[in-house]
């Protein structure tokens, strides 16, 4: 079940850590290069290193995930016992417009 409107959308985007978890997949083979499970990049990130990169447990970092994937920002699929994450470039893309047309933010 996905986040129901964009005011759901802002309150995940209200958390740093969410912020910065959309921060390091974007380069996913510079920042998990070391992921040998799968590629970063074809198939995603392992949830369990991303919560080693931020030095927080696998169900605290689960949670984060989902409520990201709920309000599109990434997606999620499981592989044997892994749960490999990737940003979904296009709802951010939506979001980043609406917030400028929300907003009245001109371009440059």
């Amino acid at each position: 079940m996905g986040m129901s409107n964009r005011e759901d959308q802002v309150k995940v985007l209200a958390s740093e850590t969410r912020i910065e978890i959309l921060r390091v997949l974007d380069d996913p083979s510079r920042n998990f290069s070391h992921q040998e499970s799968a590629d970063p990049v074809e198939t995603g990130v392992c949830v369990q290193l991303i919560a080693e990169h931020f030095g927080v447990s696998q169900p605290t970092m689960s949670r984060h995930i989902d409520l990201l994937r709920r309000a599109g920002f990434i997606s999620a699929k499981r592989q044997q016992k892994w749960t490999y994450c990737s940003r979904d470039e296009k709802a951010l893309a939506e979001y980043s417009d609406w917030l400028k047309r929300s907003l009245n933010i001109k371009a440059n």
